[in-house]
């Protein structure tokens, strides 16, 4: 099991941006694909971004394409994600989550079911 923590979320107003970060705490951390999910209130955890464990393969979901960058240090085992021109409807709990990067999805980067190691997440707020 893999220990996650995110940080650096916060409130912002739209158009703005924010940096969230996740640490790790396994010795193998460069073995693991890492993904970003957010869910808001009344929804489903979606898949925002997700980063292979050799950081060559970086998928993003459709909403947020050209606006944020997922990246990842396997040194500093952390991941992060900016988040340009923010808006409101990324207002959400934003986690970080681990899958091994030897085994193959089941179903697909963007599916919470397909991780099993999730930090307690961090809020982001976009307000007007």
């Amino acid at each position: 099991q893999v220990q996650l923590a995110e940080s650096g979320g916060g409130s912002v107003q739209a158009g703005g941006s924010l940096r969230l970060s996740c640490s790790a705490s396994v010795p193998d951390y460069s073995d693991f694909d890492m993904g970003w999910f957010r869910q808001a209130p009344g929804k489903e955890r979606e898949g925002v971004a997700f980063v292979d464990f050799g950081g060559g393969r970086k998928e993003y979901a459709e909403p947020v394409k050209g606006r944020f960058t997922i990246s990842r240090d396997n040194a500093k085992k952390m991941i992060h994600l900016q988040m340009n021109s923010l808006k409101l409807e990324d207002t959400a709990m934003y986690y970080c989550a681990a899958h091994w990067g030897f085994a193959p999805f089941k179903e697909s980067w963007s599916k919470a079911s397909d991780y099993n190691s999730w930090g307690k997440g961090t809020q982001v707020t976009v307000s007007s």
